[in-house]
Order: C-alpha cells, then structure tokens, then sequence
C-alpha cells in the first residue's frame, strides 16, 4: 500500500489556535476518540452478570439500557471467535441495546461520527445511530472486510451546546446476545462545502470527511442518506439501498490528488451524487481522476460518469498497485440544477474477501465554449 492546513497567514493560524484553545478550555469536545470511546475503561465485575452489563452507568463516560454485553478480545461465542479491532475490549449490542454519550459541541456546527462494527450472529443487522432529532440507520449486513470490523461514518448538525450520541441495535433475536460489535467511536468537526475557485463542485477533491483511524487501514465507509440529511462527505450525497462508499486516505491507499479519495466499493448498488447549480443550454466539463488505491484489487475496473443527459464510461486497468488516469465528461444542461453522478460498473473482490473497486478523486465542473456537447476519455 501506498503511504501519506496550510494557514493563509500567521493571523490566521493564531486565530485558529485561539479557536482550539478555547474549544478545549470551554469543555467541548475535540477531534478524535470519545471519551473512552475504545471501551477499554469497562464496568466492575459487580456491574456483571458474566459478560452482560447490570448496572447502566457502570462504563464510564457511558450509559446503556438493553442487552449490553462487554466482550474481551478473543472471547468465543459458540464456535465463533469475538475479535475486537483496538485494543483490548469492546461492547455487543444484543436485544433492544442502547448506547449513549453526553457530548459538548458548538452549536449549528457540523460534525461527523466514526465507529467500528462487526456482525456477529444475527443475519440482518442496523444499527440506528442519533444525535436528537436527527437520525439515521445505517445497515450492516453486508461485510466489506475480511476482517470482519468496518469502520463507519455518521453527520449531525448540533442544535443546542450539550447533545446525546446514541447507538441503538433495533433488533429482536432468539438469542438475546445476537447483535453487533462496537469499537472505537470517534468524531470530527466538518468544515462547510464551500465552492472553490475553478470548480462548481463543492469538496470536489474529497478533502473533508469522516475522521479515519490512523492504525486502521480499511478506510471509512459512508452510508447511504437522505437528501436533507447532513453528508459525512460535505457536498456529497451517497444514493443506495443498503449500499456505501469507502472513504481513504495516503496513509494506506494510493490517492490520485491530495489526502483523500472515494472508492466505489458496491458497484451499480450505490452511486455517489452532487447537484450544481447550472443554466439550461450553456455547456460544463466535468473533469475526475480514476484510478486504484493500491490495496491488491486486480481487476478490469471502469467507472460510469452521469452529468443532465450525458454519460460516460472510463475504463481503468487495475493492476491493485496504484495509479489513476484523468477523464472528462462534456455535456448541455438540461435544468438550472444537474445532478453528477458516480458508479462502479460492477462489483470486484480482493483474493481476501474484501470488497473494493475503483477510486475517483480530484473532481471538479466548470462551463465552456463552444457548440458541440462532447465525450473525452
């Protein structure tokens, strides 16, 4: 695998400093791992009854209701063996479980929620995660890791100064233990999609996202949302079912431009969407960089590229070393706003079981001259 704020100015950067500063100073909560959010300060062995936990407040920084269960690394269930992705111990959500953290955030700031989660025995598994009065499930049925342990992302806007984070397992099995694992939840303030200079796309090069685990090397994956609801990925929309993108860094992927990138891990299952404000008639480029990320998927990729009634489908031969080629995709809009859209055009696997595909970066719209709406690969 391939491995990886500048200041304007010094005010700037004081500025920025004071800012953090006072985040701190003021109790709020700050980029990274919650609060003994790896779950390795756990209850008293009174608070247990075995592995479940009797006692709501007994994790701290933590309280809980339903069948909570605190499972050490390597503990088997049955046949199966419980591994956990950071350290030494993690939670299991069973019947009806809930966990939940009082958070001190900025008011009608933007922030996005990181975890790991791993299915264990139960067949259709979601987990429902909110922050009052938003709200958003995030299915995990399908496993992308060989692993097993995903990381996922979650976004909320705060609406008051102190807010609640809770995960909540909806299911109801035979087996009241059935559930998913959870481990190291972390969170991270958004910066607004701003447009940019050259580009009718807003984090047109994916630089702002989900908080990425520097010791995971699986990325994070982005869920599926509603059109209303705040973007892990600002300015970005995922449309599926049930279906994710995968967000990566340098750090272990190859990235076509910057820090970060998006693999398109599901195929057609899920699509990766941004509407720009266009003007009927008047043409645009949309220019976009694919490419592998250098994690063992050997495959004949291609991407599909939407723009009004424009399409295109850029072919890239992955060796699973890295490397990226550039695209550009013509079009007339049709609408005062188009959607772009971007696909895998199939599904692809690693020799390890885990699911991965092509990787777009570095996309930016801009309009042209001319007369002739064209397809350049």
């Amino acid at each position: 695998m391939a491995g990886g704020v500048r200041s304007r100015c010094p005010l700037l950067l004081l500025f920025l400093v004071g800012v953090a500063a006072r985040a701190a100073a003021s109790g709020v909560v700050t980029d990274g791992l919650l609060p003994n959010g790896n779950f390795e300060l756990g209850p008293a062995n009174s608070a247990l009854n075995g592995t479940r936990v009797m006692d709501p407040n007994s994790i701290p920084n933590w309280e809980i209701s339903g069948f909570v269960e605190y499972i050490g690394s390597g503990q088997k269930q049955d046949d199966m063996i419980l591994p956990v992705p950071e350290g030494a111990r993690a939670v299991r959500l069973g019947n009806d479980a809930t966990i939940r953290q009082r958070l001190s955030v900025v008011r009608k700031a933007s922030y996005s929620i990181t975890f790991c989660a791993a299915r264990t025995c139960a067949q259709a598994e979601r987990l429902n995660v909110s922050v009052a009065p938003e709200s958003g499930v995030l299915p995990i049925q399908t496993v992308y890791t060989s692993t097993g342990w995903d990381s996922y992302s979650y976004a909320f806007k705060a609406r008051h100064s102190a807010v609640w984070l809770t995960v909540h397992n909806t299911g109801v099995e035979e087996d009241p233990a059935c559930g998913p694992l959870i481990d190291s939840v972390a969170i991270k303030t958004l910066g607004p999609p701003r447009l940019t200079k050259g580009n009718m796309l807003r984090n047109g090069d994916f630089e702002e996202g989900p908080f990425i685990f520097p010791d995971t090397a699986w990325g994070v994956l982005v869920p599926p949302m509603d059109e209303d609801v705040v973007s892990p990925l600002p300015g970005w929309m995922v449309m599926s079912g049930t279906k994710v993108v995968k967000y990566v860094d340098a750090a272990h992927h190859a990235v076509p431009h910057g820090a970060r990138a998006v693999e398109l891990v599901a195929g057609r299952e899920a699509a990766l969407v941004q509407e720009a404000r266009t003007v009927p008639g008047r043409r645009y480029r949309l220019s976009f960089s694919v490419g592998d990320a250098a994690n063992g998927c050997e495959a004949s990729m291609a991407v599909e590229a939407y723009a009004a009634r424009a399409t295109a489908r850029v072919a890239y031969e992955s060796r699973g070393t890295g490397g990226s080629k550039r695209a550009e995709l013509e079009f007339a809009a049709v609408a005062d706003r188009t959607r772009v859209v971007f696909q895998s055009d199939n599904h692809h696997m690693r020799t390890d079981g885990t699911l991965c595909g092509p990787v777009v970066d570095d996309v930016a719209l801009v309009g042209v001259r001319g007369h002739t709406a064209r397809r350049l690969l």
